[in-house]
């Protein structure tokens, strides 16, 4: 299962659940949650976290949250095609990974680090 933060642009919701993946869009299940509501989500359903909120790095590293997975998005709105098919091949490459990573997209490159 993927969730998409509630800032994620419904661009990728569409694109990802076009593609046959499962996706719970904060937007439309829990609009107005805290990130750490959004933490404890992706944990109980082992899913990775796809965001636009560079609040999620600071969670994870600054305040060590472990056991989750999220794969942050930097481009130049609304340019999605900068990253759309490297988004979707870094989640192919890695949905079945049984480590954890903090995964950063951006027109330029893929930044991967794993905990």
């Amino acid at each position: 299962m993927i969730i998409a933060d509630e800032n994620l642009e419904k661009f990728w919701v569409e694109l990802l659940r076009g593609k046959g993946y499962e996706v719970l869009w904060i937007a439309e299940e829990f609009r107005g949650v805290s990130d750490r509501f959004i933490v404890d989500l992706v944990k109980k359903y082992s899913a990775l976290l796809i965001t636009e909120d560079k609040d999620f790095g600071e969670l994870v590293f600054a305040h060590n949250i472990k056991n989750i997975s999220v794969i942050f998005l930097r481009y130049e709105q609304p340019k999605y095609e900068q990253i759309s098919d490297k988004l979707l091949k870094t989640i192919s490459e890695n949905e079945q990974n049984a480590s954890h990573f903090f995964i950063t997209i951006s027109p330029q490159n893929i930044r991967i680090r794993k905990f």
